[in-house]
């Protein structure tokens, strides 16, 4: 039997290459005849990975990371009928059923059969049902005719800096925009500037908007959101948000907003090396106007073991919904249905409708460069980490 080996997250900042068990068609004691088994070809690091390896989850130690994966099919179950041995696929990170109630819906993020503890699934992700993580070389991947979106075989690898990112960020920075409701002409505001928040900016572009601002407090990150023509905000400035916003459009406030920070979010101005993990949320109510959306694909949790305070720790903020209220704001959280947007995304990237790898800054490394890899995002490089365990992606 072939080997394999995985990133496992061993204990607060330090993840390590391990030899783990090559996949089997198995769910627990159970045969799984709808499953397949990949041979990866890409799998990305993912800021909701470094929430995890930070110590800012309750990931027990060895867990497999990775929820990101393309890879190609080398066995499948008997009951997959569609999907081949050999067909280069994208893997959404929703583990979804399609057979719930909420499947049905297209609402796969929050599937009711793959996750005993509750709603919602993915691989190698904490509370998400404890399924083995795709930072690895092989991947065992459930329900396979219904989760997996085939790619033109004779175009993935050419593509392939681009299509890694169906499998996430891509699609949850574009349900992020859309949910925010961007679209032809809007004003948006995308707070964070990591993969997802470049993803998002990117994606704004696709749907129409007029002007798209990006903010972060890391040089090199505003320096990458500009490279494809956004305005750009430096939280670490004494003026306020609103007032920079201002400065830039020439009032106040913008149609709409999109959280792509999450619960690790830092102070404004003179605040920013204090946590303050309402700061984004309370912040983006007060620049969007009233009647505006707010799209909110960054991760909340509900147990934070190095949240700032009792309430933090249980995913307890200080939100002003007051104001939100006052304003009529809709909002829009939790995990993105990739399902619902990956196809088309992938015509957009075969098309050249978008450049999203160029957007985010996709830099690939090897499987063993993966610890290095989670130490340089850590300090807030500019880039999307993809990782090549087979050596398979073209330079």
């Amino acid at each position: 039997m072939s080997g394999n080996r995985g990133v496992a997250y061993i204990k607060p900042g330090v993840v390590e290459i391990l030899s783990i068990d090559y996949p089997k068609l198995a769910i627990g004691n159970r045969i799984c005849q709808h499953g397949v088994i990949l041979k990866i070809i890409s799998t990305n690091i993912c800021g909701s990975d470094q929430h995890m390896v930070r110590g800012r989850t309750t990931a027990p130690e060895g867990l497999v990371l990775g929820h990101e994966i393309t890879g190609e099919v080398i066995e499948a179950g008997r009951d997959v009928e569609f999907i081949k041995v050999g067909d280069i696929v994208s893997v959404p990170f929703n583990i979804a059923c399609g057979r719930c109630r909420n499947c049905k819906e297209g609402r796969t993020g929050i599937c009711l059969n793959v996750n005993p503890a509750r709603p919602g699934a993915a691989y190698g992700y904490v509370d998400m049902g404890g399924w083995v993580g795709g930072q690895a070389e092989y991947v065992m991947v459930p329900y396979a005719d219904f989760n997996l979106l085939r790619l033109p075989k004779e175009r993935a690898l050419e593509k392939i800096k681009d299509l890694t990112l169906l499998s996430d960020i891509f699609p949850t920075g574009y349900h992020g925009a859309v949910s925010a409701g961007v679209g032809p002409g809007t004003i948006v505001y995308v707070a964070g500037a990591g993969p997802v928040g470049l993803a998002c900016a990117a994606s704004c572009h696709l749907l129409g908007a007029a002007v798209v601002i990006v903010g972060d407090m890391i040089p090199e990150r505003l320096a990458q959101a500009r490279s494809f023509g956004c305005e750009t905000i430096d939280l670490r400035k004494e003026a306020t948000l609103a007032q920079q916003i201002e400065q830039i459009i020439g009032v106040p406030e913008v149609d709409c907003a999109v959280d792509c920070v999450g619960f690790e979010a830092r102070g404004h101005g003179h605040d920013t090396v204090v946590e303050r993990p309402a700061t984004v949320l309370n912040s983006i109510m007060e620049i969007t106007r009233a009647g505006g959306s707010l799209g909110i694909p960054g991760l909340y949790v509900t147990g934070d073991p190095g949240g700032v305070d009792a309430n933090a720790k249980i995913g307890m903020l200080g939100i002003r919904i007051g104001l939100g209220w006052a304003k009529s704001h809709s909002f829009h959280t939790g995990q993105t249905p990739v399902m619902k947007y990956h196809r088309q995304l992938m015509n957009a990237i075969l098309f050249d409708k978008i450049q999203i790898a160029k957007a985010v800054n996709v830099t690939v490394i090897s499987l063993d460069e993966a610890p290095k890899g989670y130490q340089d995002f850590d300090k807030g490089a500019a880039r999307k980490f993809v990782l090549d365990p087979h050596a398979m992606i073209p330079a």
